[in-house]
């Protein structure tokens, strides 16, 4: 790659990183890039997915404070994380990379409408948990350990081991939706389990390069890694100082570019 080409990548990780950190889907912004650049869809998403691990890794640092608060909640979610981005990443080293033309406008399509109807469901999360208190049952101790949650972390993991792109806005819907929490509060959960499927799929795939399974492109995820670090960190902080509404509409604008990007591509 070029020098021009190699700064045209530190600027798109740059946003990248402060879009993941405070929404996710940042991924979008760089995988189109990586794509014009020459690299072929495969490469392009090995290359990203370990390239924004930094991102990820930022934007946790960001809310350690408030995951420090709701450790003993979430010991749980990142091992599911793990399970899931296992898969993902098996699917993506295994499975065509056409088969994302279909699925992955179908998840952004389905996380968007859980981002709209968020307010509503977590309304009766917490109007049900009022009803418990007022008829003296106990309350639940784990606002993080329903099935239904679980399992769709298991799925949003498998999709993000398997593409990345739009991952966190579908953590952030499955958060929101079941716990009842708001979004600000949920955001540093996203950040932590979307670092965990990063990982998770970064090292897959780096494995498989090794083993000759795998292309990445090593000098464009050590100049991504930069910019990706530096945007996820203050995307993360700038996060928390957005009301939920602001936060929420921005949530479906990034969804509504990435299932027109999808569609249109």
């Amino acid at each position: 790659m070029s020098a021009v080409e190699l700064c045209l990548l530190l600027l798109a990780a740059l946003a990248a990183g402060s879009i993941n950190g405070a929404v996710g889907s940042g991924s979008l912004v760089t995988l189109p890039v990586l794509l014009a650049f020459g690299l072929d869809p495969a490469a392009a998403v090995t290359t990203n997915t370990i390239a924004m691990v930094t991102s990820a890794l930022g934007g946790t640092l960001a809310y350690r404070k408030e995951l420090r608060d709701d450790r003993q909640h979430l010991r749980t979610l990142p091992l599911i994380s793990v399970a899931g981005g296992v898969l993902g990443s098996v699917l993506l080293l295994t499975t065509s990379a056409d088969a994302l033309d279909v699925i992955v406008p179908i998840l952004i399509g389905f996380a968007l409408a859980l981002v709209l109807i968020q307010p509503k469901l977590a309304a009766r999360a917490r109007a049900r948990s009022e009803a418990r208190a007022r008829a003296g049952e106990p309350q639940r101790d784990n606002p993080f350990g329903s099935l239904g949650l679980r399992l769709s972390i298991l799925g949003c993991s498998v999709y993000g081991g398997y593409f990345a792109a739009a991952q966190g806005i579908l953590l952030l819907a499955a958060l929101g939706s079941f716990s009842g929490r708001p979004l600000r509060t949920t955001n540093g959960i996203k950040n932590l389990l979307t670092l965990t499927v990063n990982v998770t799929a970064a090292t897959g795939f780096t494995i498989a390069y090794f083993l000759g399974h795998a292309d990445v492109e090593w000098l464009a995820v050590a100049v991504m890694a930069v910019g990706a670090t530096i945007g996820g960190y203050s995307g993360g902080r700038l996060a928390k100082t957005v009301p939920d509404w602001a936060l929420r509409g921005l949530i479906i604008l990034v969804a509504v570019v990435s299932l027109g990007h999808e569609l249109i591509g």
